[in-house]
C-alpha cells in the first residue's frame, strides 16, 4: 500500500516556480562576526539584515558593513540576499545604491505591496545596467503581511517580475493591530496571524512562486522547531526563516524529502510517463491521478531532480 501519499500531497505542484533553499538565516548587517559564522554554517540561504535587527543609528554603518562584504565574496558558496528598508523609507534607495553594485543574489523586500515590488523592481533595473549587471540577476523576495492594508493584497502577486517567493511575519502585524501576543502559551499562532499564513500561503500559490515560512522566536526549543518547521512544509511551504542558527538543523530536516518520498514521486512520474494518455492509474492498490503526478513533479523539483 502506498503510505507516503499524503506526504508527498502537501508538497507543492509542479507550476510553482524550482525553489531550494529549505533555511534562510537572517544576519544583523552590522555583525561581520555573525556573518562569518553564518557562512562557514549550513544554512542554505543567508539574508544579510539591513532593516529590524539594526537601529536606526548603526544603519549607515551596516549599510557599508554589508556593501563589503558583498564585495568580498565574489565566488559565493550560497546565496547571499539582502533585507533593505521599507520603500516608504528614505533608506530604501541608499540601501540599494550602496549594495547593487556588488551584485547580492536578491532583495527581500519587507512592508510590501505589489505596487511597491514592481517600483522596487524598476529600480533594479536602472541600477543593474548602471552597474554592468545582466537584467533580472538579482531576485526578489517579498515579506507580504506586515501592514493591515499588504493582507487584501496577496492574491495580486501573480505577473510580479524578479519575484520568486513570497514570505510573511507576525510581529510588525501584530503591532499594527495593536495585539498584544501573536501566539498562545505553547506556540501556536493566534486567529488573525494564522489567517496571515494562509493567506500568503495562497498568494504565492496564486503567483506560482514559493510560498516561505515565517520565522518562530523560540530558538532554544528543538522540539518545538522540529514540529513548526514540518507543519509548515506538510502545508505546502517550501522554506523558514531561522533567527539563529540552532533552528537551521530542525528546518533542513523538515524541508529535506526523505528517500522513501523520493521514490514514490519517481514511480509516480514513471506511472505516467508510461501511460501518458492517462488520467487515472492504479500502484499499490491505489488509485492515483493528475493531481499526484503534480504534487510528485513538485517534490522531485524541490531535492533538484
Amino acid at each position: 500500500m502506498n503510505t507516503h501519499a499524503p506526504k508527498a500531497a502537501a508538497t507543492p505542484a509542479a507550476t510553482i516556480r524550482p525553489w531550494t533553499a529549505r533555511s534562510l538565516l537572517f544576519v544583523p548587517g552590522d555583525s561581520p562576526r555573525k556573518l562569518e559564522k553564518a557562512l562557514a554554517g549550513e544554512a542554505d540561504l543567508i539574508i544579510l539584515d539591513l532593516e529590524d535587527s539594526v537601529a536606526e543609528s548603526a544603519k549607515p554603518a551596516a549599510r557599508e558593513h554589508v556593501a563589503g562584504a558583498l564585495a568580498e565574496q565574489g565566488e559565493r558558496a550560497k546565496p547571499l540576499w539582502v533585507r533593505i528598508n521599507p520603500m516608504d523609507t528614505a533608506h530604501a534607495l541608499t540601501d540599494l545604491v550602496a549594495i547593487v553594485k556588488h551584485r547580492p543574489d536578491g532583495i527581500m523586500l519587507p512592508k510590501a505591496t505589489p505596487d511597491e515590488t514592481r517600483l522596487l523592481g524598476h529600480y533594479l533595473t536602472a541600477l543593474e545596467a548602471a552597474a554592468g549587471l545582466e537584467a533580472e540577476s538579482i531576485r526578489l523576495i517579498v515579506v507580504a503581511t506586515e501592514t493591515a492594508p499588504a493582507l487584501f493584497r496577496l492574491g495580486d502577486y501573480a505577473g510580479v517580475p524578479r519575484l520568486d517567493a513570497l514570505t510573511w511575519g507576525a510581529e510588525d502585524l501584530a503591532a499594527a493591530f495593536g495585539a498584544a501576543a501573536n501566539r498562545d502559551a505553547q506556540g501556536n499562532l493566534l486567529e488573525p496571524f494564522a489567517l496571515a499564513r494562509t493567506l500568503c500561503l495562497a498568494g504565492a500559490s496564486a503567483a506560482g512562486i514559493a510560498p516561505i515560512e515565517t520565522i518562530d522566536p523560540n530558538f532554544r526549543d528543538e522540539e518545538r522547531m522540529d514540529r513548526t518547521a514540518q507543519a509548515a512544509r506538510t502545508l505546502g511551504f517550501r522554506g523558514m526563516m531561522c533567527i539563529h542558527p540552532a533552528q537551521i538543523g530542525p528546518t533542513n530536516r523538515a524541508f529535506t524529502p526523505s528517500d522513501e518520498d523520493l521514490e514514490w514521486a519517481r514511480r509516480i512520474v514513471a506511472l505516467f510517463e508510461e501511460n501518458p494518455d492517462a488520467g487515472a492509474l492504479q500502484l499499490d492498490g491505489e488509485m492515483v491521478d493528475i493531481p499526484h503526478l503534480k504534487q510528485a513533479r513538485g517534490l522531485l523539483a524541490q531535492a533538484g531532480e
